[in-house]
């Protein structure tokens, strides 16, 4: 009775151990190319991930005056994968239709570039 009960225990650890998510610490650098646009005021990113959340926007920074904006985001991910989309003056881009889907390098840093609307 005491192996079985012991077996028993030693099998339930095991299975709730693996029960946690691998995450993955990566850093993500999204350019965005908004060269289109006219008056701009305010560029940024709603995304899936800490720390980016779809309730507010993390500020983007112009690297090139009044076409390319940059945000270097770094997070410990659970997926291979992240979601975001991306705000120009207070719009966020591609209304109604699914966000936009960031896949990981395998690499520790990724970089992606959009542009705002467009896919």
């Amino acid at each position: 009775m005491k192996i079985k009960s012991l077996i028993i225990v030693l099998l339930l650890c095991l299975f709730l151990s693996n029960c946690v998510q691998k995450t993955y610490k990566k850093t993500i650098v999204f350019t965005l190319d908004v060269s289109d646009m006219k008056h701009l005021k305010k560029v940024g990113i709603r995304g899936n991930d800490k720390p980016l959340s779809w309730e507010e926007d993390t500020k983007m920074i112009e690297i090139e005056k009044d076409s390319l904006y940059q945000a270097i985001i770094t997070g410990d991910m659970a997926y291979k994968f992240t979601e975001v989309k991306f705000v120009v003056n207070d719009t966020l881009e591609l209304q109604n239709e699914e966000n936009r889907r960031v896949v990981f390098s395998e690499k520790d840093t990724t970089f992606f570039n959009a542009k705002y609307n467009k896919r």
